[in-house]
């Protein structure tokens, strides 16, 4: 009978001790799971990623988070893997970096929380007709978009004598096109020759590039993920060739560019962080938060660039950093 109670006894004071370990606030179950998903490693993604998870790690504290980060490669079908698991392990939110990762997370879920970064239109992105700022369900999220008619405005700033503008892009990235489209109507108002040059991927970038240099006075390139994940390519065909290149961004324009008008994608993460957070800790209802913007917009230029090309570097324009 001793026996009996004493192991009965044991059985109440283990469960009891399994019942304190679950409320201990330092266990991995008391953390919030957050899955990113970044479409490929390049410099303003990283640094999207990066602000992102400084920002909850501030508000939070590093021991009530655990972040899952996962590279898509620059393969939204790989993407789409990577959100369909976030979703199989029921994580509390998906931050999904760059459009192909937000669309393959969108597709994935119409449940967790998702906020998308490094996302130019999310009314072009999602396919959403007369888009007003707020996605509803369970997206939003924050935009890199800048001034696109200023990006338009700079191109002919830097080389007043143009007369034909290359739109180079990847045809695969919806928002690549959207900005190209405004940027080629921005041109033509004022009386520039603007011609399309999709590529398809890294494959045919060369050719595609060679055929735009070739047929162009100076080259506009948009926010643009395979672009950035490839500025070599562009950078060897136009240099020699004494064709500038003008950037929708800092990370291609340090690669390619004489000069771009760009945000801080770190700065843009960081604000997708806080969102995470009102999210996660304060409740917020996803549904009703409207997409956040960049609020400045730095013009800067690529020194070296520059002085291969023999361009003097406008007024008002800040040097890129460089390693």
């Amino acid at each position: 009978m001793k026996k009996a109670l004493s192991l009965v006894l044991a059985l109440v004071m283990c469960v009891g001790c399994l019942a304190f370990a679950g409320c201990d606030g330092g266990t991995t179950s008391d953390k919030y799971q957050i899955g990113i998903v970044q479409l490929v490693e390049h410099v303003a993604l990283d640094a999207a990623t990066e602000g992102f998870k400084q920002a909850v790690i501030d508000e939070l504290g590093e021991d009530k988070v655990e972040f899952d980060f996962q590279n898509g490669q620059n393969d939204p079908n790989t993407c789409s893997t990577i959100a369909n698991q976030f979703v199989s392990n029921n994580v509390d939110l998906i931050m999904a970096n760059a459009t192909p990762a937000l669309q393959s997370a969108a597709a994935a879920t119409g449940d967790i929380p998702i906020l998308g970064t490094s996302v130019t239109e999310y009314g072009v992105a999602l396919e959403i007709d007369g888009f007003n700022g707020t996605v509803g369900g369970n997206i939003s999220g924050t935009s890199d978009l800048a001034p696109l008619d200023k990006q338009a405005e700079m191109i002919t700033q830097w080389c007043p004598d143009a007369k034909t503008v290359g739109l180079l892009y990847c045809s695969k990235e919806a928002n690549s096109q959207y900005q190209v489209d405004v940027i080629k109507a921005e041109l033509e108002k004022k009386g520039l020759t603007a011609t399309l040059y999709p590529f398809t991927d890294s494959n045919d970038l060369a050719q595609i590039c060679t055929t735009a240099a070739d047929s162009s006075d100076v080259i506009y390139v948009p926010t643009d993920n395979t672009v950035a994940e490839n500025t070599g390519i562009i950078d060897n065909i136009c240099e020699p060739k004494k064709i500038p290149v003008i950037a929708g961004e800092e990370g291609i324009c340090s690669g390619c560019g004489i000069a771009t008008l760009s945000i801080s994608y770190y700065d843009l993460g960081y604000t997708t962080g806080k969102m995470a957070v009102k999210i996660l800790r304060d409740g917020a209802d996803i549904s009703a938060m409207p997409i956040e913007y960049a609020e400045n917009q730095t013009p800067k230029y690529n020194k070296q660039n520059c002085e291969a090309l023999g361009i003097t570097p406008l007024e008002g324009y800040e040097a890129i950093e460089t390693n």
